[in-house]
């Protein structure tokens, strides 16, 4: 049994319970003043994060040679059941995408420089950053058309391009540019990824409204746009047109970062969705003594389930070195759906209320409907996994549920 195995059998509870305390006593009782985005909120959210590295809960997704508290996938998914339930738990324990999976490239493919400038103060909790890939001219399905370049000039790279959803760009120390360095490679080798400080002259950075929410720092969604942005050669991440190979390095584990989360948004809406449809009563008797509403509990949890192991699976997988990539696809578009699906519900059980800011379930709506957009579509999904499950068929053999 590999190692992250004993640990999470043997100790996941005990791993888990510092994080389901911190939360019941800091986050829950602040949550609606954290959604406040005002200098109170900010405020508020610098002692929690101090709080919460002082209680060693810092930065679980990375190992403790890259400065984090991390176990492996297989814990940090179970942990991530606890801090997922709310949406400034990843921020508080600085777990947080787009940072998360920054943190983990730089970790893999920094140079020592880069790591003492850029990671070092990442996972210290002093900076934040963004990662630069998606363009508005540009399918985000098929990032083999971007358009951003880089050309080398006098030892610098001088970057010209317009991208958006850049999450966290506001107030972000840098961000990780994907721009074409080989115009001439094959499509899959034509990108590289080159760190660039966010106040480098000729950047210009716009948050923009998301489902009706503007955001502030951590939260916004930005447009981007490199105007001439000059930086040394030396912030090239990696090798030259080492682009998609570390953004699938980075992509893979990101999407499973976020399923990770969302079981905790999942588990969250369901537990809401249960008290609901006993406390309230119509037509004579309690919710929960409706059919429908029974068969929506029913139908939950045995997605909720579903979930749960899919992502174990996947999180043991990449534990054991396996790049696990039609297991996260699988989960990535299964998840998206349970997820949207299962806050739906519980927002139907909870009637108006639960279109009103006195339940989380409306602001958990608007963010889980992204889910089946970013970090690639469920067509995109279910394209990888046919494709790869056909292959396996093509070639004589079969694809083993294992």
């Amino acid at each position: 049994m590999a190692i992250a195995d004993t640990l999470v059998v043997g100790e996941i509870d005990g791993v888990r319970a510092p994080y389901r305390a911190f939360m019941d006593a800091h986050l829950y009782p602040n949550e609606a003043a954290l959604a406040r985005e005002d200098d109170e909120a900010a405020a508020l959210l610098t002692e929690l994060r101090a709080r919460a590295k002082a209680d060693g809960l810092w930065a679980p997704h990375l190992p403790p040679d890259a400065g984090g508290t991390g176990r492996g996938f297989l814990a940090y998914a179970h942990l991530n059941e606890e801090i997922g339930r709310c949406v400034w738990g990843q921020l508080v324990f600085n777990c947080q995408a787009p940072d998360a999976g920054n943190g983990e490239i730089l970790h893999l493919f920094g140079t020592d420089e880069q790591k003492e400038r850029f990671l070092a103060p990442l996972v210290a909790g002093e900076t934040r950053s963004f990662f630069s890939m998606t363009e508005p001219d540009v399918s985000g399905a098929d990032p083999t058309g971007l358009e951003t370049t880089a050309v080398l000039d006098r030892g610098e790279w001088v970057i010209d391009g317009h991208k958006w959803f850049s999450s966290g760009a506001e107030g972000a120390g840098f961000g990780i540019v994907m721009a074409v360095t080989e115009p001439d490679a094959e499509p899959h080798r034509r990108m590289s990824q080159i760190i660039v400080p966010a106040d480098a002259p000729g950047i210009e950075i716009e948050p923009v409204a998301v489902m009706g929410h503007l955001g502030r720092g951590w939260s916004t969604h930005c447009d981007v746009t490199y105007s001439g942005v000059r930086v040394p050669v030396a912030n090239l991440l990696g090798d030259r047109g080492d682009g998609f190979r570390i953004a699938q390095k980075r992509l893979g584990p990101g999407r499973i970062h976020h399923v990770m989360r969302w079981l905790g948004q999942m588990q969250r809406a369901f537990e809401l969705m249960c008290s609901r449809a006993l406390e309230r009563e119509a037509f004579g008797s309690p919710l929960a003594d409706k059919q429908t509403v029974q068969n929506w509990i029913a139908d939950s949890a045995a997605d909720i389930q579903a979930c749960r192991l899919l992502t174990l699976d996947a999180a043991h997988k990449i534990d054991r070195g396996d790049e696990a990539r039609v297991e996260i696809s699988l989960v990535k578009f299964f998840a998206a759906r349970v997820l949207n699906e299962v806050i739906d519900r519980a927002i139907q059980v909870h009637g108006g209320l639960g279109l009103t800011d006195r339940t989380p379930l409306a602001a958990m709506w608007a963010m889980a409907r992204g889910g089946r957009i970013y970090d690639g579509p469920d067509e995109v999904h279910r394209m990888v996994v046919s494709r790869r499950i056909l292959r396996e068929f093509a070639a004589g053999g079969i694809y083993r549920f294992s």
